[in-house]
């Protein structure tokens, strides 16, 4: 049962000249490999950024003083 929830086909209109495009780009055997592929560069970039949206926005502590770190 949880193999069909993770393997669900799908039927998508995809514009034929950039998948051809990926698929030559990507040397990639299939549509699928070339698909897969894309959609995780895709999910990469987008957490990427995320996290660079953090930059800035976190609140550094003060410096360690290593000999005060070393006491304890």
């Amino acid at each position: 049962m949880m193999c069909k929830l993770l393997h669900m086909p799908t039927n998508l209109a995809i514009d034929d000249q950039l998948l051809q495009e990926a698929l030559e780009v990507g040397h990639h055997k299939t549509k699928k490999d070339t698909v897969n592929e894309a959609l995780k560069e895709y999910i990469q970039r987008r957490q990427q950024r995320q996290v660079l949206k953090l930059f800035g926005s976190l609140v550094a502590e003060d410096p360690i003083d290593p000999k005060a770190f070393r006491r304890r």
